[in-house]
């Protein structure tokens, strides 16, 4: 069984101060066999992290849609935002990524999903996040899981880490895969371990925000 970090940014995002190398650092102290890094709108990073680890680093992206926002595992061709959803899902698909719908009932956050949008795509992707750890309300997750539920998805969990101490705070176990396909398979025998990051680290991107846009990304 992998312990599988789902969701987390590295400065490659504008949020987000993480150096590559100490995100990396970080999942091996952790016992964080596969990473995930889904940057916003941009594979950038998680190709830099492939380049300096390919067995533990899965090249993904987080996609701001006209609707909010999906998460893509298994990416090989960067999928611009502001798309129409069903055109972003469609190029996911073509290059066959593993699609998650992030975090899809945190109407704090602009990349949530309205009930309707979220009808219209939920049985053309593979699963919903059930669980984001930055979610500051338990209802927007109890939600998510319960549609999941509903709709016989899978569910996948996440850090959503914008900083190192976030890491690992909701990982999954599951058994060895090497692909998209694989990580499907393996979803049947998930297991969850999932903890809330609390409010200080949604400030914490706010102030990597602001770091970034006036002095650069951290190197």
């Amino acid at each position: 069984m992998l312990t599988v970090e789902f969701h987390c940014h590295t400065n490659a995002s504008g949020d987000c101060r993480v150096r590559v190398e100490d995100l990396l650092e970080t999942c091996r102290q952790r016992g964080i066999d596969r990473v995930v890094v889904t940057d916003h709108n941009t594979i950038s990073g998680a190709l830099k992290a492939k380049s300096l680890d390919a067995q533990r680093v899965i090249v993904g992206e987080e996609i701001l849609t006209q609707k909010g926002e999906l998460l893509a595992a298994f990416v090989k061709e960067e999928v611009p935002a502001w798309l129409p959803p069903l055109e972003a899902i469609r190029r996911l698909r073509e290059q066959g990524a593993f699609i998650s719908v992030s975090h899809p009932f945190d109407s704090t956050r602009s990349g949530h999903w309205a009930p309707d949008a979220l009808m219209e795509i939920f049985s053309l992707v593979d699963a919903i996040e059930t669980f984001n750890a930055r979610c500051l309300l338990p209802g927007f997750n109890h939600r998510a899981a319960a549609f999941a539920r509903e709709h016989d998805m899978a569910g996948t969990v996440g850090s959503d880490a914008h900083t190192l101490q976030e890491l690992g705070r909701a990982t999954m176990r599951v058994p060895d895969f090497d692909d998209a396909t694989g990580l499907r398979q393996s979803m049947a025998q998930v297991q969850y371990q999932t903890q809330g990051s609390g409010l200080l680290v949604r400030l914490a991107s706010r102030y990597a925000a602001l770091r970034n846009k006036k002095g650069g990304v951290s190197k």
